[in-house]
């Protein structure tokens, strides 16, 4: 028996990857990012992560205005070598096309990125990926880590003009009540019930 021949994109052109390339590399894994030109790819996750993503993915789409979308496991173009992937974004609806055939989106468009983290994710999430968001513009990120059981912590961020980083403007552990980017009300425990 041989073993199958390795894909080309395992070995990174010189200067690394592009956003675009992405779009192009043939059978990618799926929710592969890149960082920094360097293709990331996702390992399994486990069920903490799915529930807060369906969590909070479901109350936003109730509570977002008719100007903005809610997306879940899309990419956003930060600049040439960063197209990372969020748990879930909110965009301006102007950014949605009508034939849904978009792969991601690009930094302008998006209004909220949230991560959920996980062990292998943990300093990209709260460290790498924070800091090329707020340079992107991006004006508010959340990071949710796992609390009690399976209860989620939120941490909500919002981008400081005079300094181009993120300042930390709450952490919610059952309750997440915010008047920016819109108004939201979720109730974290529902996860429980998930």
């Amino acid at each position: 028996m041989t073993a199958a021949p390795l894909p080309d994109w395992l070995i990174p052109p010189s200067g690394g990857y592009t956003a675009d390339d992405l779009d192009r590399l043939p059978d990618l894994p799926p929710h592969t990012e890149l960082i920094d030109g360097s293709l990331v790819f996702v390992s399994p996750r486990k069920s903490f992560h799915t529930l807060a993503m369906f969590l909070l993915e479901s109350r936003l789409r109730t509570q977002v205005p008719e100007t903005l979308r809610v997306r879940r496991e899309m990419s956003v173009t930060l600049g040439k070598r960063n197209r990372p992937e969020p748990d879930v974004s909110v965009v301006r609806a102007e950014a949605v096309s009508e034939a849904a055939d978009e792969t991601g989106y690009l930094a302008e468009d998006v209004v909220l990125v949230v991560e959920v983290v996980s062990p292998e994710s943990e300093e990209r999430d709260r460290d790498a990926k924070p800091r090329k968001y707020a340079a992107a513009g991006i004006q508010h990120y959340w990071r949710v880590e796992k609390g009690e059981g399976r209860l989620p912590v939120v941490y909500v961020y919002e981008l400081d003009p005079a300094t181009g980083a993120y300042i930390g403007t709450g952490i919610f552990h059952e309750r997440l009540k915010l008047t920016v980017p819109f108004t939201i009300d979720i109730d974290l425990t529902e996860i429980e019930r998930l």
